[in-house]
């Protein structure tokens, strides 16, 4: 609007679960400033909703469509924690699938309005989201109440007039079973699926092609990638869209600490004349020589400042497609570790024990062997 740089790239953030079980319903804006010395400068405010406010979430999906020139946001999906009269001292951090309700937020004026669709019966997480103009098209996704990968295919559609929007969904047949799964865009009317899982503990290793066509959509296997063995074999992966069809993968490496701080990243080329490309990997190391109590841990922050080279920004950034990985792989990622085999300490139900103890579990090393890390509360200490 008014032709103005910080007013034709904005990126919009909203939920999301930090490694300390909370959860938001926070909605923030972020525009770009200004780009100087090759560098840019967002600001990041916060935009107040009236009306039927989304509740907190995370493994949802926000897209943005355009109808009869105006915009409006597009919530679906996610994951939240029960009820509060539902929520006991076992069931403090259990979550279940948000309703399946179509949010539509107008970033204008903060009004933000649900619909009941009858075509959305069963609430979806972590599923793939594709706005094109004044539709969206919703694939995948998991159910946590059926624990099923449904093959979903939903076609959103929102009309803007001068009155009340008009909101219908279409299923649509030739969906995939897929969660958490990586969109990148290749051309116009082409996106490629990556990743992603297709069962509880099996990532699915098949990609495929979405084209578009006179508003048809065509789903088809793509060549698999020459995937490496060590994503092959890793139990979990994760990554996020680069832009241009690339695709950034991590998985973490291979440690035979209780808490691995490697982390092996691969960068998958997608576009058609760059599909036989190998891939190019990387790694990461965290690791340090200091003692860990002397660290300081990355941190959530009230403030935050982004720089990146100019020339990596483009009229046709897109949004950026929901990456967590399933409610089910995070008892085996990051601090919620098995400590050893009696450990009674659940990543869904744990609270504080002892009177130190805030966001974490407190823990003592223990130097038998190899080494390794317990859970005070595992080993009954006063």
């Amino acid at each position: 609007k008014g032709g103005l740089e910080s007013e034709r790239q904005q990126y919009i953030i909203h939920g999301g679960k930090t490694p300390n079980n909370e959860l938001s319903d926070k909605m923030y804006v972020m525009s770009v400033v200004c780009k100087n010395n090759k560098k840019v400068t967002f600001r990041c405010t916060e935009k107040d909703l009236v009306g039927d406010v989304p509740e907190a979430r995370y493994g949802h999906s926000i897209d943005v469509v355009y109808s009869r020139g105006k915009s409006m946001g597009v919530v679906f999906g996610g994951r939240s924690y029960i009820p509060s009269a539902q929520r006991t001292t076992e069931k403090w951090n259990t979550v279940a699938d948000c309703l399946p309700h179509v949010f539509l937020v107008d970033f204008e004026f903060g009004c933000s309005t649900s619909y009941i669709l009858p075509e959305l019966q069963d609430g979806l997480s972590f599923h793939v989201s594709i706005a094109r103009n004044d539709t969206i098209y919703i694939l995948g996704g998991h159910s946590l109440a059926n624990n099923i990968r449904p093959a979903n295919l939903y076609r959103i559609r929102v009309d803007l007039p001068l009155g009340s929007p008009a909101v219908n969904c279409t299923v649509l047949p030739g969906g995939i079973s897929v969660s958490s799964a990586i969109l990148t865009r290749t051309n116009n009317d082409e996106f490629v699926i990556v990743g992603g899982y297709q069962l509880e503990n099996q990532k699915r290793m098949v990609c495929n092609i979405i084209s578009f066509e006179d508003n048809k959509i065509e789903i088809r296997e793509m060549e698999t990638p020459d995937w490496t063995p060590d994503i092959k074999h890793s139990k979990i992966w994760f990554g996020s869209n680069m832009g241009n069809g690339t695709v950034f993968l991590g998985i973490p490496g291979d440690n035979k600490q209780a808490v691995s701080e490697t982390y092996y990243f691969y960068m998958l080329k997608c576009a058609e004349d760059d599909v036989n490309e190998d891939q190019k990997t990387f790694t990461n190391s965290q690791t340090s020589t200091e003692d860990p109590g002397d660290s300081t841990p990355f941190e959530d922050s009230e403030e935050f400042c982004f720089s990146a080279e100019a020339n990596s920004f483009n009229g046709d950034d897109e949004f950026d497609t929901y990456n967590e990985d399933d409610e089910e792989d995070e008892s085996v990622t990051g601090y919620w570790i098995t400590c050893c085999s009696t450990c009674d300490v659940d990543i869904n139900t744990w609270v504080p024990f002892y009177s130190t103890e805030l966001n974490k579990p407190a823990m003592i090393y223990c130097s038998h062997g190899d080494g390794h890390w317990v859970h005070a509360q595992c080993m009954d200490l006063a």
